[in-house]
């Protein structure tokens, strides 16, 4: 095994619980002050697993490196390096971030379009060669602090407008040649292409677009005399259950497209830049009610309805958009808040509004919702979340891990009874408890 992730690197806890099971019981066993209590995390390491193993079924040619930005906690860099993963980094710090834990310079990618100086430096010094660029000011930057690169020609996919800002990345297919005819004048080396659609909106169609001129952009390459063998397909895969019909219609689509352009047997390795896909629904987030605010309503219902139901209530959160929120400064709409026991039926809703913690009157994260009254100190389930967390693991998952790498069971595997009770696999503030139990064959 690769022995990036062991079991000091997590706690065990017993099998049989769902997130939700757990999550409630650490709910029960927190006794902060009422109005005190810390927003935390619950997250399911075995949902990662069963997302690689969904990913290389679903793609079998395109090798995933994981977006360190996207969650760069300790947990999920192990995890995944020890599943075989490679990251994509776009910072000095992200790459002494996986490079801290053993991970090769060759598993890593840094695929930042725009790149300091120091940083490219850095990257030199530490073997990190794979690099991309889409414009003559990145391109000579390289060529001066990095010679020994490998570069990849970021392109755009698409030249319609985009709301989302990673389309503003890459250059034109009528740029390409320019900027490869530069790359030969300094004596850089290209070995591919790469786009990247982002994930706002994403329809499977686009890939198909996206590879279709990537391979117009291989042919320059080829054309100038360079050993083009790589073809990054960027990120924006839908990573929660509701969207797992759709993850394989991308997938579909993506296949399709490589057979076209790229067929097996042609010599170019596919990569990808999952991010969101691999951690979105492992995490969910608890916060507390730390304060109430009740507004008239805009728009009253009919004469006829209790007065005492008409208000509209702001309730202010223990976290907001500059913590656990801050996916929203983006685009992603806030999660549907969840109550940890279900609500008395005999007790109404009310429009209700969700604010980050007082004192910032731009923490807005909902807005509409319909909420029976609750109280300061109450909780709230956001699922859906990717945060920093530390972890807990079942046996179950961790033997899942083991298989997929070739490592037969050990004697006394089969023995569940040491796993750690529920309540010695909590830490506060960060928090991660794992999985259901499932067998290999059947988790995808």
């Amino acid at each position: 095994m690769n022995r990036y992730l062991n079991e000091s690197n997590f706690m065990m806890v017993e099998e049989g619980f769902t997130t939700r099971d757990l999550l409630e019981n650490v709910l029960v066993e927190l006794s902060f002050p009422q109005g005190d209590q810390q927003a935390f995390f619950v997250a399911d390491l075995g949902d990662i697993v069963k997302k690689h193993l969904q990913f290389l079924k679903a793609l079998p040619r395109v090798k995933p490196f994981f977006p360190v930005k996207c969650n760069s906690s300790e947990g999920v860099i192990r995890l995944l390096a020890e599943l075989g993963t490679g990251f994509a980094c776009t910072n000095k710090a992200e790459i002494a971030r996986v490079q801290s834990i053993g991970v090769p310079p060759g598993k890593i990618f840094y695929s930042s379009p725009c790149k300091q100086i120091a940083h490219i430096k850095y990257a030199a010094s530490h073997g990190v060669q794979l690099m991309a660029f889409d414009n003559e000011v990145e391109l000579s930057k390289v060529a001066r602090s990095h010679p020994r690169a490998r570069m990849l020609l970021g392109i755009t996919a698409d030249s319609s407008p985009s709301a989302h800002p990673s389309m503003t990345f890459g250059t034109t297919l009528e740029s390409c040649r320019h900027l490869l005819e530069m790359a030969k004048e300094q004596a850089v080396e290209v070995v591919g292409i790469s786009f990247h659609l982002g994930s706002h909106g994403l329809e499977p169609q686009a890939f198909t677009q996206a590879v279709a001129a990537a391979q117009l952009a291989f042919d320059m390459g080829t054309e100038l005399g360079f050993q083009m063998r790589l073809l990054d397909i960027g990120g924006g895969f839908p990573g929660t259950e509701d969207t797992r019909a759709r993850f394989k219609e991308m997938a579909a689509a993506i296949n399709s497209a490589l057979d076209s352009y790229f067929p097996d047997g042609c010599g170019v390795e596919i990569v990808a830049r999952p991010g969101r896909y691999y951690v979105t629904s492992a995490f969910t987030l608890a916060a507390t009610i730390t304060a109430r605010e009740e507004a008239p309503m805009e728009h009253p219902g009919s004469d006829e309805e209790d007065p005492a139901n008409k208000k509209s209530l702001i309730y202010h959160l223990s976290d907001g958009i500059y913590g656990a929120f801050s996916c929203l400064l983006f685009d992603t709409p806030c999660p549907t808040p969840q109550l940890p026991k279900r609500p008395c039926p005999d007790h109404p809703s009310h429009s209700s509004s969700l604010r980050g913690p007082l004192g910032h009157a731009d923490d807005r994260l909902a807005d509409g919702l319909a909420l029976p009254q609750l109280q300061v100190g109450d909780w709230l389930l956001f699922e859906d979340m990717g945060p920093h967390v530390t972890y807990a693991m079942s046996r179950m998952a961790w033997k899942t891990v083991q298989l997929l790498l070739g490592k037969p069971p050990q004697p006394g595997d089969d023995h569940e009874s040491i796993c750690t009770p529920l309540s010695c696999g909590w830490e506060m503030a960060e928090s991660l408890c794992v999985t259901p139990v499932f067998a290999p064959a059947g988790i995808i």
